[in-house]
């Protein structure tokens, strides 16, 4: 009988207590019985998944990938059983969120709480990054990307589009004038980032760039602060604009520029409840918020 979810027990006890003979123990087995257990899951799959020394074990990369997988799957057997044996009419446990700090700041966190209203036994275990995460190695089941996407076998919802627009406070421009195109910045201050997937949008135009920052929101305080120029999704300053805090600039060479916003995660067979909730409660009122409406509960 096939029980590779009994063999991904076996190897998370053998990878947790650091040793055959333990993991033998907890589960009242012989270790020669463990030890040919992950011969057995080593030979199926064709790659070693410990390294053995006569003083410890170690986790070879696809061993970690492995027992990152299983724990994975294994929480979500166990959650399902939980479930089902209690009759819960609400999904519950944890989804992983990812979310470039911008728009996980201006879009997802203000649904958070009415998203608990209705799904109040869901932990929601948000981070905040620009930079791109693997969502197998990290072991998230969402992430939110603003930009364009690499090729990958996980399923990709479009949200939106993002305009990105040209801005600086008031005060700033009225100390160092206001540019007419890219080719007037020379001598202008402009906020840039520094993270891989960012273009270095002012070469050959700014001469100076006081600052390069590993996500838009620090950019956007110091815009705000009157530090310098600064290129944003309109997303992220929509607010800002409407009260004037920051004001647009370069409209003529922001025309057309913008990014697709999407939410990934990984496929759609036997998608854990928790996690559909999250998806289908998100989505529509995000994309409504894309299109330039309210965020609505």
């Amino acid at each position: 009988m096939d029980n590779r979810a009994g063999e991904m027990d076996v190897f998370l006890r053998v990878v947790d207590s650091g040793s055959f003979s333990e993991a033998a123990r907890q589960l009242r087995m012989t270790p020669s019985t463990v030890s040919k257990l992950i011969s057995r899951i080593e030979t199926r799959l064709g790659v070693r998944l410990l390294e053995r020394s006569t003083r410890r074990l170690s986790l070879t990369a696809e061993g970690q990938i492995y027992y990152d997988r299983s724990q994975t799957l294994l929480a979500d057997l166990a959650e399902i059983e939980r479930d089902l044996s209690n009759g819960a009419t609400s999904p519950g446990g944890t989804v992983r969120v990812t979310a470039s700090v911008g728009f996980g700041m201006v879009a997802v966190e203000p649904l958070l709480p009415a998203f608990w209203q209705a799904y109040p036994d869901i932990v929601v275990d948000l981070s905040l990054s620009d930079e791109i995460i693997d969502l197998y190695l990290d072991r998230t089941d969402i992430a939110f990307r603003v930009g364009a996407l690499s090729s990958s076998a996980l399923t990709a919802r479009r949200l939106g589009t993002a305009p990105r627009k040209f801005v600086a406070a008031p005060a700033y421009l009225a100390r160092h004038g206001t540019p007419r195109s890219l080719h007037d910045l020379a001598g202008h201050r402009c906020l840039g980032l520094n993270f891989r997937r960012s273009v270095p949008l002012w070469a050959g135009y700014a001469d100076s760039c006081p600052l390069l920052a590993n996500n838009g929101e620090t950019v956007r305080r110091m815009a705000l602060a009157g530090m310098g120029l600064a290129r944003m999704g309109e997303f992220h300053i929509r607010e800002d604009l409407r009260t004037g805090a920051l004001v647009e600039i370069l409209q003529n060479d922001s025309a057309g520029d913008s990014e697709d916003i999407h939410m990934l995660f990984l496929g759609t067979d036997r998608m854990p409840h928790r996690v559909r909730a999250f998806i289908d409660f998100m989505a529509p009122r995000l994309k409504a918020f894309l299109e330039g409406g309210p965020l609505t509960p």
